[in-house]
């Protein structure tokens, strides 16, 4: 039964509604014009009882109005279900790649890590009061202008990458500028779970097998082997190996390029650091993936061909990681003593004019040093 809502009492039966869909049951109830009105009428009802209704929030009993959050959350929570029934065809798209393709099988590893980098930020929230800014608005049009782009040029990279100025503008409209400052690192980090364009990976693949064929042989020579490359093929004494697409290291760039910025973004290293150890992940890529091919002509020519292929298509991906993080391991000890963290200050006009006198130097405070001098 529908009805109308009385602010003095309860429901009171709607006799416009009863006087239009009467007491009958049968087929008539099931008349399309009739179901609907039905729909209607029942929908009025709710508004009406929402409208008159009183909501007790956060300890404050307001009648026919909802808390200042709430009235700011609740539309951000609607705006955002919208932007995921939006973006839900490149999700879906993503998670297929993901699943289907070993070059982007870290992508379900990216969010999960973005999460857990919003955990250990949230130190920078404390004492932070919510002021919503307007400039969210516009990475939301700027996020919806990716997908205009992407839909109309088909262009399924620019769909992904308007998941990144939507969350941030859904940061700045929620809390304001340091909400972005606390979220922007997890925001960006979620660029690696988005597939790279199909001309960013046809152009890098032929590059990187080249220069693992090559690579791989000159090794092989030098370990005594015959080999010789024809092509992106390796000739052995007994095989063949090919450096197929697959093989040509594009996955262990992507995963291990993930990987250096994850490290990157939580160790407590100064920037210069960080940057050398983003950027050492495409050597550290390149290296890995021939160490594989050689390990398995290796094998290849000393156990034969069940070992070597074992190894090629089951335990070269658990192994090289490890190498991988032995490799960054390695790169960190040797920045640690390269760069040195406690530094003096710049050298003064008179040290530089007449260095046989003595002078001083004003100790300089930067983030992350401690001044030499007291």
């Amino acid at each position: 039964m529908t009805g109308a809502y009385d602010p003095a009492g309860d429901l009171r039966p709607d006799a416009d509604a009863l006087e239009e869909t009467g007491t009958e049951t049968g087929s008539q109830d099931d008349r399309p014009d009739i179901l609907l009105s039905k729909i209607a009428s029942s929908v009025q009802a709710a508004l009406r009882m929402v409208r008159h209704s009183s909501f007790s929030i956060g300890g404050d009993i307001m009648k026919g109005r909802l808390d200042g959050r709430y009235a700011v959350g609740a539309p951000l929570l609607l705006l955002g279900g919208c932007l995921l029934w939006s973006l839900w065809p490149a999700m879906t798209y993503m998670v297929d790649r993901w699943t289907g393709d070993p070059r982007y099988a870290h992508g379900y590893f990216v969010p999960m890590f973005a999460l857990a980098l919003l955990w250990m930020r949230r130190s920078s929230l404390d004492g932070a009061a919510r002021s919503p800014n307007a400039w969210g608005l516009a990475l939301l049009a700027l996020g919806a202008g990716l997908q205009l782009a992407g839909g109309y040029y088909r262009l399924d990279w620019f769909d992904g990458l308007a998941l990144l100025p939507y969350l941030g503008g859904l940061a700045l409209l929620l809390g304001g500028p340091r909400f972005l400052g606390w979220s922007w690192p997890s925001i960006a980090f979620l660029i690696f779970m988005v597939p790279l364009p199909w001309r960013i990976e046809t152009a890098l693949g032929p590059s990187l097998q080249s220069v693992s064929t090559a690579a791989s042989t000159y090794l092989l020579q030098t370990l005594g082997f015959m080999a010789f490359a024809e092509g992106n093929v390796i000739q052995l004494n007994e095989a063949r190996i090919g450096v197929v697409e697959a093989c040509s290291g594009l996955s262990m760039l992507m995963t291990f390029v993930a990987l250096s910025t994850a490290a990157a973004l939580v160790v407590t290293r100064p920037l210069l650091d960080r940057l050398v150890l983003v950027a050492s992940s495409i050597p550290v890529a390149l290296l890995t993936n021939i160490a594989r091919i050689i390990m398995t002509g290796v094998l290849h020519e000393t156990m034969g061909g069940h070992a070597s292929s074992t190894f090629y298509h089951d335990l070269a991906g658990w192994v090289m990681m490890p190498l991988a993080l032995v490799m960054y391991w390695i790169e960190i000890a040797v920045l640690s003593r390269l760069l040195i963290e406690n530094r003096r200050g710049a050298p003064t006009v008179l040290e530089l004019v007449a260095p046989h006198r003595k002078a001083t130097t004003i100790p300089v405070a930067r983030k992350g040093y401690k001044p030499s001098i007291p």
